[in-house]
């Protein structure tokens, strides 16, 4: 089994099934025994976006993306501690702090990222896109 985390713009397109994913992100979600986590640090950046009006959803954001994400069978991955204090040791590659909590996140479990974020892959982290 392997384990993927999805980067917060991955997690609104696969669930729009929109064209911007590639095939191989999409092979990867549909296998059956890949195990597809949306973290707090994306369900925390949704929520704020929408409060900014910078992102749309069809209903409320707490509704919308609690259901978006148990339709599509993807698990919630909190924000453990270990991951945040490991933020002190990551370099200032990425100025975005949600996309650095993924990165941290992805170090400490073990995870590969899906993004299509050139600045995550530099980190030499697992990714796919």
């Amino acid at each position: 089994m392997e384990k993927y985390l999805l980067d917060t713009c991955t997690f609104l397109w696969l669930i729009s099934d929109s064209d911007n994913l590639p095939p191989r992100v999409r092979e990867i979600f549909q296998e059956q025994n890949n195990q597809i986590y949306l973290s707090a640090a994306s369900t925390t950046e949704i929520a704020i976006k929408c409060s900014l009006k910078k992102l749309e959803l069809p209903s409320p954001v707490s509704e919308f993306v609690i259901t978006q994400r148990q339709k599509h069978e993807i698990a919630f991955l909190p924000l453990e501690e270990r991951a945040s204090l490991q933020l002190s040791r990551l370099p200032r590659i990425h100025q975005d702090p949600f996309d650095r909590m993924l990165i941290c996140q992805a170090l400490i479990e073990n995870l590969t990222i899906l993004t299509p974020d050139e600045q995550i892959i530099s980190y030499g982290i697992p990714t796919v896109w």
